[in-house]
């Protein structure tokens, strides 16, 4: 008998006509006309002012950092609540 392949090793049909076509072949088209904000974005992030980079923006940043630490601490709370609540045997 001997070993047969598995795989059959002949070259099967396309199954889709079409060819794929590369990134090269396809037309160059400006989609986005908005104006560029990186270079404004660098300038501000990489200012030396000593406030760290998630805070930079002003008001936006600290009331979206505070509300982050208050919901992280309140859920440290709220677990080791609950894991005291049930580390204690029931009253029958």
């Amino acid at each position: 008998q001997g070993l047969k392949p598995i795989v059959s090793t002949e070259s099967t049909a396309q199954i889709f006509g079409t060819t794929t076509k590369l990134a090269s072949d396809l037309p160059a088209t400006d989609s986005f006309l908005g104006k560029n904000k990186v270079p404004d974005l660098q300038k501000l992030f990489q200012k030396a002012d000593g406030l760290p980079v998630h805070l930079k923006r002003g008001v936006p940043d600290k009331l979206l950092y505070r509300t982050t630490m208050a919901l992280t601490i309140g859920g440290t709370i709220y677990c080791l609540v609950a894991l005291y609540m049930a580390s204690q045997p029931r009253n029958q």
